[in-house]
């Protein structure tokens, strides 16, 4: 019996994997990754090269992804359908010999790959290879470290409601804002009434080739999805 292995594969520099990742990936007989039907990848990207010649690639094409809203029942009922039809074929997969499976960022940080965890469990033998996560590459990016002393940190996703990002804006001392994209004026607004938009930062593509860093008072309304926005604390310190 085989097993699925899923692989952290950090923030998107490959030299920011771990050594076991890089290891299994170079070895593997079978990976899968998660894609938007007609694109690469980010994942399959970031390992482009390093693959075996011999290798059979699975790709696990989203159903959907923003066509429809998230609380669209029919949303979740597509996903749900996709992940249990996928938990399947990897686990009759493992019946032979190992599945890799890519997830960007670390695994178990807000990842695709949780909802396979929790199908194939139950089911199958699975490891999974913490990485750095996308936001740690991002704020390294600004030069200025994050968090001080007793500092608070609070990770929002921009999904959320717009009172929501206020009220958790004012009462932390650090944040960190995912998942933006069309959310970016929301999040501009909730920082602007927790009087902290003029300390915030966007970070595109961190780590990878085409990064940029920005005040996030100078960037319009549209962002790239791989996008994360950053206010530093600046608590107690000798």
């Amino acid at each position: 019996m085989g097993k699925v292995i899923c692989v952290g594969l950090g923030p998107g520099d490959r030299e920011l994997m771990s050594v076991k990742s890089d290891r299994l990936i170079r070895t593997a007989r079978h990976v899968a990754y998660f894609r938007k039907e007609g694109r690469q990848g980010q994942a399959r990207r970031i390992v482009e090269g390093m693959l075996p010649t011999d290798v059979t690639e699975h790709a696990m094409e989203y159903p959907v992804t923003t066509e429809i809203h998230f609380s669209d029942p029919e949303y979740n009922r597509l996903l749900s359908a996709f992940y249990d039809d996928w938990a399947d074929k990897l686990c009759a997969l493992t019946a032979d010999e190992d599945v890799v499976v890519l997830c960007e960022g670390d695994p178990f940080f807000y990842g695709s790959f949780m909802h396979l965890y929790t199908r194939l469990k139950p089911r199958c033998d699975i490891d999974v290879i913490p990485a750095i996560t996308g936001m740690s590459g991002c704020w390294t990016a600004t030069g200025q470290p994050i968090t001080w002393g007793d500092d608070v940190l609070t990770v929002c996703m921009a999904t959320l409601p717009e009172d929501e990002l206020t009220r958790r804006a004012k009462d932390s001392d650090a944040l960190v804002f995912m998942k933006i994209g069309r959310n970016l004026p929301k999040v501009k607004r909730a920082l602007e009434a927790a009087g902290k938009l003029q300390d915030a930062w966007l970070v595109e593509r961190g780590t990878m080739p085409d990064q940029t860093v920005q005040k996030l008072t100078d960037v319009g309304d549209t962002v790239p999805y791989f996008s994360i926005a950053i206010v530093h604390g600046n608590g107690r310190r000798p």
